[in-house]
C-alpha cells in the first residue's frame, strides 16, 4: 500500500448554505490538503429533514471554485443513478476541475432515501451486483471509443463518453463487507476507503483486502487505502478534551464508537501521533470530518501543526 500520507477534508454540506461549502473548499484549496468531498445522500443523515445539498450539482460548483484540490463523493450508491449518465456527469465535472476528480462509489444503505425518492432498494447482494457493473461500465467510458457492456444489472450498447474525462478518475470503493465489497474493491478500486463506523476494525479490514488482492492477482500496492475520520484538534488537551466529550454526544454510532479510544483527538502532537499510528496500520488517505461549527479553524490548526511533519 502506499506511503505517501494524504489528507482530505468533508465539505460542509447538511444544514449549510453554498456560500459556507465555497469558503470551505477554497480555503482548503488554498491550505494545502490533497482532497475535499461531499457525501452522496438525498436526505440528511441520520435525520431525513435535514436541509443537503445534491452530490454533483455541489461538486461541479466546487470545481469551478478550486484549482488543485482533488474531488470526490464518498460514496455514489447503484439505483440512485444510472452508471452511464454518471460516468458523462464524471467526465464533465472532471473538465471543469483540470483533471480532479475521484469516483466514490458504495452499496448504499439508507433505505428510506431511496424509498422516498423512488428508486429501487433491492437487497445487498444485488446491489452489490450493480456495484460491480457501475465499476466496468465508467471506466469502460472513460477509456474506450464506443464500449458495450452487458452485466447483470446494467449494459451499455455502443455508447459515447464525449469528452471523456481529462484524466481518467480513480476509482473509490467504501465500505467494510468483507465477502464481497471487498473483493470489488481488490478488482475495481484504485481507493478503498474504510468507513469511520470501522475505524478500530481498519487492520483485520486491511488485511482481508490483501488476501482478496492476492486472491485476483492484484498487487496490493496498486490500491491507496483511505480512512474515513472525525477529527477534534484543539490548541491545547484542555480544549481537546471538552471538545471530545461534545463529539461524543453528537456524533454516537454515527463515527463508530469509542471516540475517545480510537479517535483522532488531542492537541497538534497528540493527534499527529494517532495519525502515524493509522498510518502505521496501513492507512495512506485520512478523509477527514473536521469537528466545530467552521471547520476552516480546525482545518487551519491541524495544516500548520500536523500536516508538515508528513510532507
Amino acid at each position: 500500500m502506499t506511503s505517501t500520507i494524504r489528507f482530505g477534508v468533508t465539505l460542509p454540506q447538511i444544514k449549510r448554505s453554498w456560500e459556507d461549502t465555497r469558503a470551505a473548499a477554497t480555503e482548503l484549496d488554498r491550505l494545502g490538503y490533497d482532497s475535499a468531498w461531499v457525501c452522496d445522500h438525498l436526505y440528511g443523515v441520520p435525520m431525513p429533514d435535514l436541509p443537503i445539498l445534491e452530490a454533483y450539482s455541489l461538486l461541479a460548483a466546487v470545481a469551478a471554485v478550486t484549482s488543485r484540490v482533488e474531488l470526490g463523493v464518498l460514496v455514489t450508491p447503484p439505483f440512485f443513478r444510472n452508471p452511464a449518465v454518471l460516468a458523462k456527469q464524471i467526465a464533465t465535472i472532471d473538465h471543469i476541475a483540470g483533471g480532479r476528480t475521484i469516483a466514490g462509489f458504495g452499496s448504499g444503505w439508507f433505505a428510506s432515501e431511496f424509498e422516498g425518492y423512488g428508486c429501487e432498494f433491492p437487497p445487498v447482494s444485488r446491489r452489490l451486483e450493480a456495484l460491480a457493473d457501475t465499476c466496468e461500465i465508467v471506466r469502460a467510458m472513460w477509456t474506450q471509443d464506443q464500449p458495450s457492456y452487458r452485466g447483470k444489472v446494467y449494459s451499455i450498447t455502443d455508447v459515447y463518453c464525449e469528452p471523456r474525462p481529462q484524466r481518467t478518475p480513480r476509482i473509490l470503493i467504501g465500505g467494510g463487507g468483507e465477502k464481497v465489497l471487498l473483493k470489488l474493491a481488490a478488482r475495481y478500486a484504485d481507493i478503498w476507503n474504510n468507513l469511520a463506523v470501522n475505524q478500530s476494525d481498519l487492520p483485520r479490514k486491511v488485511a482481508v483486502l490483501r488476501e482478496h488482492c492476492e486472491r485476483e492477482g492484484r498487487d496490493p500496492a496498486q490500491i491507496e487505502v483511505s480512512q474515513q475520520c472525525l477529527v477534534v484538534i484543539a490548541p491545547t488537551m484542555a480544549e481537546a478534551e471538552q471538545s471530545i466529550g461534545k463529539a461524543e454526544r453528537i456524533y454516537g454510532g454515527h463515527m463508530g464508537a469509542g471516540l475517545r479510544e480510537h479517535g483522532i483527538w488531542g492537541d497538534p502532537d497528540t493527534v499527529a501521533e494517532k495519525v502515524r499510528r493509522y498510518a502505521g496500520m496501513g492507512c495512506g488517505h485520512f478523509v477527514i470530518e473536521f469537528f466545530g461549527k467552521d471547520l476552516r479553524e480546525p482545518a487551519r490548526l491541524f495544516a500548520e501543526k500536523v500536516m508538515p511533519a508528513f510532507r
